[in-house]
Protein backbone atom coordinates (compact mmCIF):
# COMPACT_ATOMS: atom_id res chain seq x y z
CA UNK A 1 0.00 0.00 0.00
CA UNK A 2 2.80 2.41 0.95
CA UNK A 3 4.70 1.75 -2.27
CA UNK A 4 1.50 2.19 -4.25
CA UNK A 5 1.00 5.67 -2.78
CA UNK A 6 4.60 6.60 -3.58
CA UNK A 7 4.20 5.40 -7.18
CA UNK A 8 0.93 7.30 -7.60
CA UNK A 9 2.30 10.58 -6.24
CA UNK A 10 5.47 10.25 -8.28
CA UNK A 11 3.37 9.59 -11.37
CA UNK A 12 1.16 12.60 -10.65
CA UNK A 13 4.18 14.89 -10.24
CA UNK A 14 5.73 13.66 -13.49
CA UNK A 15 2.35 13.96 -15.20
CA UNK A 16 1.98 17.57 -14.05
CA UNK A 17 5.35 18.38 -15.62
CA UNK A 18 4.27 16.73 -18.87
CA UNK A 19 1.04 18.74 -18.63
CA UNK A 20 3.01 22.02 -18.48
CA UNK A 21 4.95 21.05 -21.60
CA UNK A 22 1.78 19.87 -23.34
CA UNK A 23 0.12 23.20 -22.56
CA UNK A 24 2.91 24.89 -24.49
CA UNK A 25 2.16 22.69 -27.51
CA UNK A 26 -1.56 23.45 -27.22
CA UNK A 27 -1.21 27.23 -26.81
CA UNK A 28 0.97 27.52 -29.92
CA UNK A 29 -1.38 25.25 -31.86
CA UNK A 30 -4.46 27.20 -30.79
CA UNK A 31 -2.86 30.52 -31.73
CA UNK A 32 -1.20 29.51 -35.01
CA UNK A 33 -2.50 26.01 -35.94
CA UNK A 34 1.15 24.91 -35.97
CA UNK A 35 2.70 22.01 -34.05
CA UNK A 36 5.90 23.32 -32.46
CA UNK A 37 8.46 20.54 -32.79
CA UNK A 38 11.14 22.92 -31.46
CA UNK A 39 9.60 22.74 -28.00
CA UNK A 40 12.19 20.20 -26.84
CA UNK A 41 15.07 22.52 -27.67
CA UNK A 42 13.35 25.43 -25.88
CA UNK A 43 13.17 23.31 -22.73
CA UNK A 44 16.78 22.15 -22.99
CA UNK A 45 18.06 25.67 -23.70
CA UNK A 46 16.26 27.17 -20.71
CA UNK A 47 17.41 24.60 -18.16
CA UNK A 48 20.94 24.75 -19.58
CA UNK A 49 20.96 28.50 -18.90
CA UNK A 50 19.76 27.85 -15.35
CA UNK A 51 22.45 25.23 -14.71
CA UNK A 52 25.19 27.42 -16.17
CA UNK A 53 24.31 30.58 -14.25
CA UNK A 54 23.06 29.18 -10.94
CA UNK A 55 26.53 28.84 -9.34
CA UNK A 56 27.30 32.48 -10.15
CA UNK A 57 24.08 34.41 -9.49
CA UNK A 58 22.06 32.07 -7.26
CA UNK A 59 19.28 29.65 -8.09
CA UNK A 60 16.33 32.08 -8.00
CA UNK A 61 18.02 34.60 -10.30
CA UNK A 62 19.15 31.79 -12.61
CA UNK A 63 15.57 30.51 -12.90
CA UNK A 64 14.34 33.99 -13.79
CA UNK A 65 17.11 34.31 -16.38
CA UNK A 66 16.29 30.88 -17.84
CA UNK A 67 12.60 31.76 -18.17
CA UNK A 68 13.43 35.05 -19.88
CA UNK A 69 15.97 33.36 -22.17
CA UNK A 70 13.51 30.70 -23.32
CA UNK A 71 10.71 33.22 -23.80
CA UNK A 72 13.06 35.41 -25.84
CA UNK A 73 14.14 32.40 -27.89
CA UNK A 74 10.51 31.57 -28.63
CA UNK A 75 9.85 35.16 -29.67
CA UNK A 76 12.96 35.21 -31.89
CA UNK A 77 11.97 31.99 -33.66
CA UNK A 78 8.46 33.31 -34.26
CA UNK A 79 9.51 36.80 -35.39
CA UNK A 80 12.62 35.99 -37.42
CA UNK A 81 11.56 32.72 -39.04
CA UNK A 82 7.94 31.66 -38.76
CA UNK A 83 6.40 35.08 -39.40
CA UNK A 84 8.10 35.13 -42.82
CA UNK A 85 6.16 32.03 -43.94
CA UNK A 86 2.54 32.10 -45.07
CA UNK A 87 0.56 31.33 -41.92
CA UNK A 88 -1.83 29.14 -43.91
CA UNK A 89 0.99 26.72 -44.78
CA UNK A 90 0.86 24.80 -41.53
CA UNK A 91 2.91 21.88 -42.85
CA UNK A 92 5.73 24.19 -43.89
CA UNK A 93 5.70 25.88 -40.49
CA UNK A 94 5.85 22.53 -38.69
CA UNK A 95 8.78 21.41 -40.84
CA UNK A 96 10.54 24.69 -40.09
CA UNK A 97 10.20 24.05 -36.34
CA UNK A 98 11.76 20.60 -36.88
CA UNK A 99 14.74 22.30 -38.48
CA UNK A 100 15.01 24.76 -35.59
CA UNK A 101 14.91 21.87 -33.13
CA UNK A 102 17.67 19.98 -34.95
CA UNK A 103 19.98 23.01 -35.01
CA UNK A 104 19.41 24.04 -31.39
CA UNK A 105 19.60 20.49 -30.04
CA UNK A 106 22.86 19.84 -31.92
CA UNK A 107 24.41 23.01 -30.51
CA UNK A 108 23.27 22.29 -26.95
CA UNK A 109 24.35 18.65 -27.21
CA UNK A 110 27.84 19.80 -28.18
CA UNK A 111 27.96 22.19 -25.23
CA UNK A 112 26.62 19.73 -22.66
CA UNK A 113 28.33 16.64 -24.02
CA UNK A 114 28.02 13.58 -21.80
CA UNK A 115 27.95 15.66 -18.64
CA UNK A 116 25.08 15.93 -16.17
CA UNK A 117 24.97 19.55 -15.04
CA UNK A 118 23.68 20.11 -11.49
CA UNK A 119 20.74 22.48 -11.44
CA UNK A 120 21.62 23.93 -8.06
CA UNK A 121 18.07 23.70 -6.72
CA UNK A 122 17.91 24.03 -2.91
CA UNK A 123 15.60 21.00 -2.64
CA UNK A 124 17.93 18.57 -4.39
CA UNK A 125 18.66 15.48 -2.31
CA UNK A 126 15.98 16.18 0.31
CA UNK A 127 13.17 13.74 1.10
CA UNK A 128 9.91 14.10 3.01
CA UNK A 129 8.39 11.47 5.30
CA UNK A 130 4.62 11.07 5.63
CA UNK A 131 4.46 8.16 8.02
CA UNK A 132 5.84 5.22 6.07
CA UNK A 133 5.60 7.11 2.75
CA UNK A 134 8.91 8.61 1.63
CA UNK A 135 9.01 11.06 -1.28
CA UNK A 136 11.63 13.40 -2.75
CA UNK A 137 10.95 16.99 -1.71
CA UNK A 138 10.92 17.91 -5.39
CA UNK A 139 7.81 15.73 -5.88
CA UNK A 140 5.92 17.65 -3.19
CA UNK A 141 7.01 21.01 -4.62
CA UNK A 142 5.87 19.97 -8.10
CA UNK A 143 2.47 18.77 -6.87
CA UNK A 144 1.93 22.07 -5.02
CA UNK A 145 3.35 24.61 -7.48
CA UNK A 146 2.39 23.28 -10.91
CA UNK A 147 -1.40 23.50 -10.28
CA UNK A 148 -0.83 27.09 -9.15
CA UNK A 149 1.04 27.84 -12.38
CA UNK A 150 -1.74 26.26 -14.43
CA UNK A 151 -4.38 28.25 -12.53
CA UNK A 152 -2.38 31.43 -13.17
CA UNK A 153 -2.19 30.65 -16.88
CA UNK A 154 -5.94 30.03 -16.98
CA UNK A 155 -6.54 33.39 -15.27
CA UNK A 156 -4.31 35.15 -17.81
CA UNK A 157 -6.17 33.58 -20.72
CA UNK A 158 -9.55 34.45 -19.24
CA UNK A 159 -9.02 37.91 -17.77
CA UNK A 160 -6.36 39.67 -19.86
CA UNK A 161 -6.56 41.43 -23.19
CA UNK A 162 -4.10 39.00 -24.75
CA UNK A 163 -6.16 36.04 -23.57
CA UNK A 164 -9.34 37.56 -25.00
CA UNK A 165 -7.56 38.30 -28.28
CA UNK A 166 -6.29 34.73 -28.43
CA UNK A 167 -9.75 33.26 -27.85
CA UNK A 168 -11.19 35.57 -30.49
CA UNK A 169 -8.55 34.58 -33.05
CA UNK A 170 -9.27 30.91 -32.39
CA UNK A 171 -13.00 31.30 -32.98
CA UNK A 172 -12.72 33.42 -36.12
CA UNK A 173 -9.27 34.52 -37.24
CA UNK A 174 -10.46 36.76 -40.06
CA UNK A 175 -13.24 38.28 -37.98
CA UNK A 176 -10.85 38.94 -35.10
CA UNK A 177 -8.45 40.72 -37.43
CA UNK A 178 -11.28 42.88 -38.78
CA UNK A 179 -12.27 43.70 -35.20
CA UNK A 180 -8.80 45.04 -34.50
CA UNK A 181 -7.12 42.02 -32.90
CA UNK A 182 -3.41 42.02 -33.66
CA UNK A 183 -2.83 38.45 -34.74
CA UNK A 184 0.94 38.86 -34.79
CA UNK A 185 0.88 39.91 -31.13
CA UNK A 186 -1.27 36.89 -30.29
CA UNK A 187 1.19 34.58 -32.06
CA UNK A 188 4.23 36.18 -30.41
CA UNK A 189 2.62 35.89 -26.97
CA UNK A 190 1.86 32.22 -27.56
CA UNK A 191 5.48 31.41 -28.45
CA UNK A 192 6.82 33.33 -25.46
CA UNK A 193 4.40 31.55 -23.14
CA UNK A 194 5.31 28.16 -24.58
CA UNK A 195 9.00 28.79 -23.94
CA UNK A 196 8.36 29.83 -20.35
CA UNK A 197 6.17 26.78 -19.66
CA UNK A 198 8.80 24.48 -21.14
CA UNK A 199 11.52 25.81 -18.83
CA UNK A 200 9.26 25.69 -15.78
CA UNK A 201 8.65 22.01 -16.51
CA UNK A 202 12.31 21.43 -17.34
CA UNK A 203 13.38 22.67 -13.92
CA UNK A 204 11.14 20.04 -12.37
CA UNK A 205 12.41 17.32 -14.71
CA UNK A 206 16.02 18.19 -13.86
CA UNK A 207 15.13 17.60 -10.20
CA UNK A 208 12.89 14.52 -10.58
CA UNK A 209 13.43 11.87 -11.75
CA UNK A 210 16.79 13.03 -13.20
CA UNK A 211 19.61 14.36 -10.98
CA UNK A 212 20.50 17.25 -13.28
CA UNK A 213 20.54 18.64 -16.80
CA UNK A 214 21.65 16.27 -19.56
CA UNK A 215 21.08 16.07 -23.29
CA UNK A 216 18.29 13.57 -22.61
CA UNK A 217 16.39 16.19 -20.57
CA UNK A 218 15.06 17.68 -23.77
CA UNK A 219 13.47 14.41 -24.85
CA UNK A 220 10.82 14.93 -22.16
CA UNK A 221 9.17 17.48 -24.41
CA UNK A 222 8.82 14.81 -27.09
CA UNK A 223 7.14 12.52 -24.54
CA UNK A 224 4.74 15.35 -23.72
CA UNK A 225 3.58 15.62 -27.34
CA UNK A 226 1.55 12.38 -27.02
CA UNK A 227 0.02 13.91 -23.87
CA UNK A 228 -1.16 16.92 -25.89
CA UNK A 229 -2.48 14.69 -28.67
CA UNK A 230 -4.26 12.37 -26.23
CA UNK A 231 -6.13 15.29 -24.68
CA UNK A 232 -6.73 16.99 -28.03
CA UNK A 233 -4.32 19.51 -29.51
CA UNK A 234 -6.93 22.26 -29.23
CA UNK A 235 -7.86 21.58 -25.59
CA UNK A 236 -6.02 23.12 -22.63
CA UNK A 237 -7.86 20.87 -20.17
CA UNK A 238 -7.09 17.88 -22.35
CA UNK A 239 -3.37 18.66 -22.14
CA UNK A 240 -3.54 18.43 -18.35
CA UNK A 241 -5.44 15.13 -18.42
CA UNK A 242 -3.12 13.72 -21.08
CA UNK A 243 -0.05 14.72 -19.08
CA UNK A 244 -1.36 13.00 -15.95
CA UNK A 245 -2.25 9.84 -17.88
CA UNK A 246 1.21 9.62 -19.44
CA UNK A 247 3.06 10.45 -16.21
CA UNK A 248 1.23 7.89 -14.08
CA UNK A 249 1.51 5.23 -16.78
CA UNK A 250 5.24 5.81 -17.27
CA UNK A 251 6.09 5.61 -13.56
CA UNK A 252 3.87 2.56 -13.06
CA UNK A 253 5.33 0.66 -16.01
CA UNK A 254 8.88 1.50 -14.87
CA UNK A 255 8.10 0.17 -11.38
CA UNK A 256 6.66 -3.12 -12.65
CA UNK A 257 9.01 -3.55 -15.59
CA UNK A 258 10.08 -7.04 -14.49
CA UNK A 259 6.49 -8.26 -14.29
CA UNK A 260 5.81 -6.79 -17.73
CA UNK A 261 8.99 -8.14 -19.31
CA UNK A 262 6.92 -10.38 -21.60
CA UNK A 263 5.94 -7.19 -23.44
CA UNK A 264 9.58 -6.36 -24.06
CA UNK A 265 12.24 -4.30 -22.31
CA UNK A 266 12.03 -0.54 -22.51
CA UNK A 267 8.24 -0.48 -22.44
CA UNK A 268 8.36 2.59 -20.21
CA UNK A 269 10.07 4.55 -22.98
CA UNK A 270 7.27 3.91 -25.46
CA UNK A 271 4.20 3.57 -23.23
CA UNK A 272 3.18 7.16 -24.02
CA UNK A 273 2.99 6.33 -27.72
CA UNK A 274 1.17 3.06 -27.11
CA UNK A 275 -1.50 4.91 -25.12
CA UNK A 276 -1.67 7.63 -27.78
CA UNK A 277 -2.24 5.11 -30.58
CA UNK A 278 -4.93 3.28 -28.60
CA UNK A 279 -6.83 6.49 -27.83
CA UNK A 280 -6.53 7.83 -31.39
CA UNK A 281 -7.91 4.57 -32.76
CA UNK A 282 -10.95 5.12 -30.53
CA UNK A 283 -11.22 8.90 -30.81
CA UNK A 284 -9.05 10.46 -33.56
CA UNK A 285 -9.50 14.01 -32.23
CA UNK A 286 -8.29 13.09 -28.73
CA UNK A 287 -10.26 12.83 -25.51
CA UNK A 288 -11.34 16.49 -25.41
CA UNK A 289 -10.42 17.77 -28.86
CA UNK A 290 -12.93 19.14 -31.32
CA UNK A 291 -13.89 16.64 -33.96
CA UNK A 292 -12.79 19.09 -36.61
CA UNK A 293 -10.05 21.55 -35.69
CA UNK A 294 -9.56 23.18 -39.08
CA UNK A 295 -11.80 25.14 -41.38
CA UNK A 296 -11.99 24.76 -45.12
Amino acid sequence: MTRGVEILLSGVSLGLLYALIALGFVIVFKATRTVNFAHASFLLFGVWVVAQTSPHIGFAAAVALGLVAAGTLGLAVERLLLSRVDGRKHDALAILTIGVNVVLTAELSWRIGESVLPLGAPWDGHVVHFGSVVLPLSVIIIIVTVPLLIAGLAAVLRHTGWGLAMRASIEDREGAALAGVRLKRVSAGAWITAGILAVAAGIGLASFPSPGVAVSTGTAAIKALPAAIIGGLDSLGGAIVGGLVIGIAEVTVAEYQDALSFLGRGLGDVVAYVIMICILLWRPSGLFGAKEVSRA
